[in-house]
């Protein structure tokens, strides 16, 4: 079963439990992958449909960093609650220690010794993480600390 199928599977299954949340969040993933691939004009393979669901994550981050600025704590534990749930169709995430090792590794392979290779030792990063879920933002920040 693809990612996409499981989704709209995950969706009737919540439509027929009344999970409201569940409900509106898989209808908001569903209409983001038609969205997808109406720009694409072709289905989605499951690595576009991750990177949709890391996006809309991402967004959902944001959303609840500023709703918690604005004081709004009621939005960013819903848009909280719907990270939860995205999160159970993305792959398991990199810990720290992995993210290390793997810029570690990054390092020694293309040579770097300044913050200017900072963007190859992030591609060879993640290159070493892939099919791991690993945010940008704690990929860069260790980067920097260990180029600094």
């Amino acid at each position: 079963m693809s990612l996409k199928q499981r989704i709209t599977s995950d969706l009737t299954t919540a439509m027929k439990a009344r999970d409201a949340l569940r409900t509106s969040t898989l209808r908001m993933v569903k209409a983001a992958l038609m969205n997808r691939e109406i720009e694409k004009g072709s289905e989605l393979m499951d690595e576009e449909v991750l990177q949709t669901l890391r996006s809309l994550v991402k967004q959902r981050h944001d959303s609840v960093e500023q709703y918690e600025k604005g004081g709004r704590q009621e939005l960013a534990d819903k848009e909280h609650a719907e990270v939860v749930i995205l999160e159970e169709y993305l792959p398991q995430a990199a810990s720290r220690e992995e993210i290390e090792q793997a810029v570690t590794s990054a390092i020694k392979e293309v040579g770097a010794s300044s913050q200017r290779d900072m963007g190859r030792v992030m591609k060879a990063a993640q290159a070493q993480l892939t099919g791991r879920s690993a945010d940008n933002r704690i990929v860069s920040e260790i980067v920097k600390a260990k180029l600094g």
